[in-house]
Formats: structure tokens, C-alpha cells, sequence
């Protein structure tokens, strides 16, 4: 497995350096390996599919035209998220404000992975995706790359060129909002089926 992830990132690698040399397959050939990718990635953010196919191919002219300055130091991949992490970072400053979150930092970990395992429509799918539009991107981009995108600590540390620390104390404290945001929307739930079994036995 770590041979095969290996030859791929040399593959990339090769990719970006035909770019540099202005080779447009090369640069096709990127796109079709990243463009489902970056597009799920940057739907999380924004919630509007069209905004995140948008951003998406804003993030991909960056990388054709500022090929020159990547440096095969780290992987392909910590770049080219690095760079849709920063457009989907201005675009939701340019969509609203957002207040601050101050969490305590917990050990608490959230089914997250439920969220591509469970059908589009399921109660707890919409509930996950509504408590990830309200998490502030400062917790939900390092959440999502590491729990959904399955980006290590320290390959996330290098896109977001924050302390590995940082880091794992943003995954964690988003981790807890999400977790408290899923209870509270699982109790309201069960309150309102409790009332409808009330409502059908008294009937």
C-alpha cells in the first residue's frame, strides 16, 4: 500500500513537472484525477453544489498557473487542498460573518465517517451536514480533511501551515461541536416521536 501511494505521488509529481512545461494533457490528466475530489471537498464548505464546481475550477487554473512555484518537498495532494482550503476560506468570509466558537478540547470522537455510510436522506446525514454548514472553518476544514478526506495530522498541518498541535486540538474541539450538535438534534427528534406514540396511543 505505501509502495503503490508512493508511485502515485511520483506519478503526480512527473504530472505537475510536464505542466511547469506548459504540457495541457498533463495538466488534463490532474484534473481527472482530483476534480471529483476538490468538488466534494469544497460542497462541504459551501453547501451549493455549483459554488463548489465554481471553486473547484478556480483552484485548478491556480494550479496551472502557478505550477511553477510548487515544489515536490510534500505531496501533491497537501498543495492543491491547501489551495481550495484557502478559496473556500474567502468565500464563506465573503457569505457571512462568523462569531468565534470557543470549545474545551475533548477526546471525543464523532461517527463522522457516518456520513458517507449513511443514504443522503437519512435523518442523522442531514443533521451531520446541517452541524458542519454551522461549524466555523477554522475547526470544520481540519475535521473534514482528516475524518472524511482521510488526510493525516500532519499532511493537514502542512496544508493549513499550522503546528501539528494546533491542529489536533482544532480536530478534536470540532469534533465536540459536532457531537453536542448531533445530540441536540437526535433529542428533538426522539422528543417529537415520543409525542407522535403519546398522540397515537391516547387516540
Amino acid at each position: 500500500m505505501k509502495d503503490s501511494l508512493k508511485i502515485m505521488r511520483m506519478d503526480e509529481q512527473e504530472l505537475v513537472r510536464q505542466i511547469q512545461d506548459g504540457d495541457e494533457m498533463a495538466f488534463a490528466e490532474i484534473v481527472k484525477i482530483y476534480k471529483d475530489k476538490i468538488v466534494n471537498f469544497l460542497c462541504k464548505f459551501t453547501g451549493d453544489y455549483q459554488k463548489a464546481v465554481d471553486l473547484s475550477q478556480e483552484t485548478f487554473m491556480r494550479v496551472y498557473f502557478k505550477a511553477h512555484k510548487y515544489r515536490p518537498v510534500a505531496p501533491f495532494s497537501s498543495w492543491i487542498y491547501a489551495i481550495a482550503s484557502n478559496l473556500a476560506k474567502t468565500e464563506m468570509k465573503k457569505m457571512r460573518k462568523y462569531a468565534v466558537i470557543s470549545l474545551d478540547e475533548v477526546q471525543n470522537r464523532v461517527p463522522i465517517e457516518a456520513y458517507r455510510k449513511n443514504p443522503p436522506d437519512s435523518g442523522l446525514t442531514r443533521n451531520l451536514k446541517k452541524a458542519l454548514d454551522s461549524l466555523h472553518p477554522r475547526y470544520r476544514i481540519p475535521v473534514v480533511l482528516k475524518d472524511i478526506e482521510g488526510f493525516s495530522q500532519e499532511e493537514i498541518a502542512e496544508i493549513m501551515k499550522r503546528p501539528v498541535g494546533t491542529i489536533k486540538a482544532r480536530i478534536n474541539r470540532g469534533r465536540n461541536y459536532l457531537k453536542i450538535e448531533l445530540e441536540k438534534a437526535s433529542g428533538v427528534e426522539n422528543s417529537f416521536t415520543k409525542k407522535e406514540e403519546c398522540q397515537d396511543g391516547c387516540a
